[in-house]
């Protein structure tokens, strides 16, 4: 069974591969600079919600994966660390951005076929969960849209790097039969 902390990540899944095939799509160089500003907006959004809230749930779930989803992340803020710093105009920025929508693309069937499930079958507080991921989010998009999104603190591989403590507040605090 779906859970609702399932179904936001799923949600921001299909924005963000939606923007890629928009970026694919479009012929002006304004307009893929646009929609590659708001793809990786998104992102930097949505890795922020799962290193914060989610990730410290799977790291109890399964180490390995976690490892792995980590690394993927680390990968994802690279690219979109060089993407800030180039220019759309130059000759390699829409190759980078493939380059980063192929490895998201990677990134989400692996979460939706393995992460997910195995998060849905732990022991966590979906409802929990799911408000302070909401919460979490409006406050990320706040900042974005006012520019105070700092790059620099989602960009750094420590920066962003979930703690122990914060999987306290949802795990094994799931009610029987629900989250599942």
């Amino acid at each position: 069974m779906s859970s609702e902390v399932g179904r936001m990540l799923r949600e921001d899944h299909r924005n963000v591969k939606q923007l890629f095939d928009q970026f694919e799509a479009a012929r002006d160089k304004r307009k893929k600079a646009e929609i590659a500003t708001n793809a990786m907006r998104e992102l930097q959004i949505h890795t922020t919600l799962e290193e914060e809230i989610v990730y410290p749930v799977l790291r109890d779930a399964d180490e390995d994966m976690y490892q792995e989803a980590q690394e993927e992340h680390h990968v994802v803020k690279m690219l979109i660390e060089e993407l800030h710093d180039m220019s759309p105009e130059e000759e390699n920025f829409e190759a980078k951005f493939t380059v980063l929508s192929e490895n998201v693309k990677h990134h989400i069937k692996e979460e939706e076929g393995e992460m997910l499930p195995a998060l849905e079958n732990s022991d966590f507080d979906d409802e929990e969960m799911s408000q302070q991921m909401a919460a979490r989010k409006e406050e990320l998009m706040a900042g974005a849209s006012t520019g105070s999104s700092s790059r620099s603190a989602n960009s750094g591989r420590s920066s962003a790097t979930p703690s122990r403590s914060k999987k306290s507040a949802v795990a094994k605090k799931r009610p029987s039969g629900r989250g599942r």
